[in-house]
């Protein structure tokens, strides 16, 4: 379960210690600037500002290349280049002009679901060529190549959809998923199949099965040798999985899909792997073990094509093998293996790179945080070290010897970009400035940082770096100047404020508040809002999200807290959760909810409680555990049993249900449901695929059982992402109106 967009984002800076939440939010009562309106939220052009996707460099680097929304359709994303030698920007790929408009499969569609691409129109990808010359997009089910003058070259045309399209690390050919195979040939050429025909349809070649993109990041099922001499290829087996029917109830009927559904305790997708040549000659089944009931988690070549990693890790998530694989003959051995601390799981990560040298820069949380190792020959060396945990491996400069890297070095709240040298890892230097949540990419020989920034008065700034961290040019400088499209709200932005309570353990928990312009003596309701679950973080030195702005500018204070069981605090921050959904979080939750009741200005009745997925399942159990202490609460797309949910996320954190029937009792939102006297709103969308409307419907059935009072509200049609300009307008519409039904209103 990662966390979907219709979650509000992380918010701003103005950092402030818990004490100064007593005096500081108590401001004057004349409101300065014009108000956000909630329907001017999620209209077009965003609020954000230009914010790019997909920023590339050509090999050569002379092109920068980006997707770009348009002003009139936030949603809709077009190529565009920027010509470093003569600073000129170009559309190379208008999505309207060149797409068909085609429906997409049905398993694109899923695809990018797993992905929370679902309401992104036009291109959502590309990838340049190795000779710098053209670009593969893929758009509406057929592939292109935009060539750097403005021609474009169709590639494919097929009432089928090519999935998980690629270009091979020379540039010499061109794959793609069909029909459940994969085809491959010369670019500019016929591609045909390479995979084996199939006699039944549970069986794919080249493809993700469903736990791997919906809960290990993992959305590709093949992986080009760097020489473009061999192939690695996932096929998988469905029919060991349970199927289930899944209903898409819409506006003007109701579709029905036999889906094939892994559900906590049930069995897994059968996964193998494969080395080929690029015709489908020569191929060979790697060896993963005796054990067929594993993850196939990772798979990479070594830099000159000699050997493939595989990462296996084995069902219960607490062991992780590093295979050395023959490609030659499939061979296997293990390099290394990482094990869970106690009680606790493995977490999978991309922060890894192969050198050329042989030796490994890796990830991994063995001394109880996330930090980089070098491995050699055997020997581990710790290269960063503390209690803070390293987010992201930017880049390697092996040349150099120097590692780029993001963590929260600095700060619990705040991403800052670090370098440091593999000889003397112990001077670590940060390359971007305080004050500002920064993420970042670099081409593949680490000579240039593409730093994504952030801040409470700045939304996405991004840049072009060298290695010292200095800015080189501005690839989108999103000044907020009198064109910025929030320019007309700038001077009423309200700053957050952060501050940190203590749990139970003594863990600190961080928290954040924005309030609106409020008048001495007054109390005003909070908009509590939480997700609370594993590997999501929501409170961050970030821009804030404009729809907090808008809540505000209504007069709620908005209020968040990270509780025990989030990431990038330590794995013992993290494994509080283990075997123990829906308790600590909870505990957390209401140290929160204390917190804001203790203050002069907050009015203690008025403390209303939102989350969405993760946090709907949050909001049903803190309203059953603490009956009064929250005025309602809203809960959409909620989790209510644990046995509906897929194995990977699930047994990651609750283990097998058959084997721990009382811990998956303990944690579900269905036995307690009666003891929910509070004012509840129960939203979801009627279409979902990811928690399935069952978990609603069977939260509904037990609720009119019990005699609970509640109210719903349903959208036909949606998934687990409930968005678009109207209809958010209106979901969020609604939640304001439950409110003022039950009197969680500012005051007069």
């Amino acid at each position: 379960m990662r966390l979907p967009s219709v979650l509000l984002a992380a918010t701003c800076l103005a950092i402030a210690p818990a004490a100064l939440a007593q005096e500081a939010p108590v401001t004057q009562a004349a409101s300065v600037g014009t108000a956000l309106p909630l329907e001017r939220v999620f209209a077009s052009p965003s609020l954000n500002g230009p914010v790019p996707r997909g920023v590339k460099l050509s090999p050569d680097g002379r092109f920068l290349t980006m997707l770009r929304n348009r002003a009139d359709d936030r949603e809709r994303w077009d190529l565009w280049g920027f010509d470093r030698t003569t600073s000129q920007w170009t559309m190379l790929v208008d999505s309207l002009k060149l797409g068909s408009g085609k429906d997409l499969s049905e398993a694109e569609k899923m695809q990018r679901e797993r992905m929370r691409l679902g309401d992104v129109k036009g291109i959502v990808n590309y990838s340049w060529s190795a000779d710098g010359k053209g670009i593969l997009v893929p758009l509406d089910g057929d592939l292109f190549l935009a060539k750097l003058d403005g021609s474009v070259q169709k590639l494919t045309e097929s009432k089928e959809d090519e999935l998980n399209p690629a270009l091979s690390e020379k540039g010499a050919y061109l794959s793609f998923v069909r029909d459940r195979r994969l085809w491959v040939g010369p670019v500019g050429q016929s591609a045909r199949p390479v995979t084996p025909a199939e006699s039944s349809e549970t069986v794919h070649w080249g493809e993700a099965e469903f736990v791997a993109q919906e809960e290990m990041a993992r959305f590709t099922g093949y992986w080009w040798a760097p020489d473009d001499s061999r192939i690695a290829v996932q096929r998988f087996d469905d029919a060991p999985v349970g199927i289930v029917t899944r209903a898409a109830i819409g506006a003007e009927g109701t579709k029905t899909f036999q889906q094939r559904y892994p559900a906590a305790g049930t069995r897994n997708s059968l996964v193998s792997l494969y080395v080929m040549k690029p015709d489908g000659s020569e191929r060979v089944q790697v060896d993963l073990g005796s054990n067929p009931d594993i993850y196939l988690a990772r798979v990479n070549w070594s830099p000159d094509a000699k050997a493939l990693y595989v990462q296996r890790m084995n069902r219960e998530q607490t062991l992780l093998d590093m295979l050395k694989v023959d490609p030659a003959t499939g061979k296997a051995s293990v390099l290394f293996t990482e094990k869970a601390a106690a009680k606790s799981w493995i977490n999978l990560t991309n922060n890894y790179r192969f050198l050329d040298d042989g030796s490994l820069v890796w990830w991994s949380e063995r001394d109880g945080y996330g930090h980089l190792w070098h491995v050699r020959n055997g020997r581990w060396k710790q290269l960063t070290k503390g209690p803070w945990v390293v987010s992201n491996l930017v880049g390697v400069d092996q040349k150099k010897g120097r590692v780029f890297f993001t963590a929260n070095r600095d700060s619990a709240i705040e991403q800052g970009v670090y370098a440091l040298n593999l000889s003397a890892p112990g001077k670590i230097e940060r390359l971007t400035e305080t004050g500002w949540d920064a993420n970042a990419s670099m081409d593949k020989t680490g000579q240039t940082l593409l730093v994504s920034r952030s801040a409470n008065s700045q939304p996405s700034q991004v840049y072009l770096a060298d290695q010292t961290g200095k800015r080189l040019a501005w690839v989108e400088e999103n000044k907020l100047d009198a064109s910025h499209p929030y320019a007309p709200y700038l001077a009423a932005h309200r700053p957050a404020q952060f501050g940190t309570i203590k749990a139970v353990d003594g863990s600190d928990l961080h928290w954040k508040m924005t309030t609106p312009v409020m008048q001495p003596g007054k109390r005003y309701p909070v908009f509590f809002q939480h997700y609370g679950g594993p590997t999501a973080q929501q409170v961050t030195s970030a821009w804030t999200n404009p729809l907090t702005q808008a809540l505000v500018a209504k007069g709620y204070i908005v209020f968040e807290i990270d509780n025990r069981g989030t990431e990038n605090r330590g794995v013992k921050f993290a494994s509080q959760i283990w075997h123990a959904m829906g308790s600590v979080e909870v505990e957390d939750q209401k140290a929160g909810a204390l917190y804001l009741r203790s203050l002069p200005f907050v009015d203690p009745d008025k403390i209303a409680t939102y989350g969405w997925s993760y946090g709907g399942y949050m909001t049903l159990k803190m309203l059953q555990a603490d009956q009064g202490l929250y005025a309602a609460g809203i809960a959409g797309a909620p989790v209510t049993k644990w046995e509906l949910y897929d194995t990977n996320y699930t047994e990651r954190y609750l283990g097998d249900p058959t084997k721990l029937p009382k811990v998956y009792e303990q944690s579900n939102a269905l036995a307690d449901a009666a003891k929910i006297k509070d004012p509840l709103l129960v939203i979801h969308g009627m279409a979902d695929d990811n928690v399935v409307f069952e978990n609603s419907s069977a939260l509904i059935a037990k609720l009119q059982a019990e005699n609970v009072p509640f109210e719903m509200m349903l959208y036909p049609g949606y998934t687990h992402r409930v968005s678009g300009p109207k209809v958010s307008a209106h979901l969020w519409g609604t939640i304001l109106a439950f409110l003022e039904r039950h009197g969680v209103t500012p005051p007069k």
